[in-house]
């Protein structure tokens, strides 16, 4: 399994798997038109939340004690290594503290269901809950798994035209890598 670490426009690191984006899969048959209410709103939220999310749950199916991560190689290899470990703090942080704070927010929206129709206030929570808590696993997975760091032209490529503010090469670079991962909506993910 191949995931890619690499500065978006804002210069902010984003962590993300290789291949298509997928829709995250959640089936309850006593209340399936209220979850898919709730999945659909949830899709709603920005695509680079989503697939990091994605990402972190995919390597709770990774095989193997090993795990790829493809960056620029503008840096060296134990300066990488260290940014990831701090990445991967400060999501670990960020995902207990909104489990915490979607916690705390569960039961009040379960007096939505006093209304009338589907309470979507919920199924929407739960969706959160159940994305983030899977995330949160595979954060703490990833911490303990190898990571080999591959360096990789086209993400360096984008990196530079980044740094020196060249937006003519922005869209080029991301077709590019677009391409060679077979990613969709790769803008989304790393521009604006």
């Amino acid at each position: 399994m191949r995931f890619l670490f690499v500065k978006d426009y804002r210069e902010k690191y984003r962590y993300f798997s290789v291949g298509p984006f997928y829709q995250i899969q959640v089936k309850f048959s006593r209340w399936k038109e209220v979850w898919e209410k709730a999945r659909q709103k949830l899709m709603l939220l920005p695509r680079k939340i989503l697939v990091q999310e994605q990402a972190f749950e995919q390597v709770l199916q990774a095989k193997g004690n090993q795990v790829e991560i493809l960056y620029s190689g503008r840096c060296t290899e134990q300066r990488i290594k260290v940014r990831f470990f701090f990445f991967l703090q400060r999501q670990r942080t960020k995902h207990i503290l909104l489990l915490i704070g979607e916690f705390i927010l569960l039961p009040i929206s379960g007096i939505a269901a006093i209304l009338p129709g589907p309470n979507v206030f919920f199924g929407v929570l739960a969706l959160l809950m159940i994305t983030h808590w899977q995330a949160l696993k595979g954060i703490n997975r990833l911490t303990k798994k190898d990571h080999v760091f591959i360096p990789t032209t086209c993400l360096e490529k984008w990196e530079q035209a980044i740094q020196h503010k060249r937006e003519d090469e922005l869209t080029h670079t991301l077709e590019k890598i677009s391409e060679e991962f077979d990613l969709e909506h790769l803008q989304k993910i790393l521009w604006k």
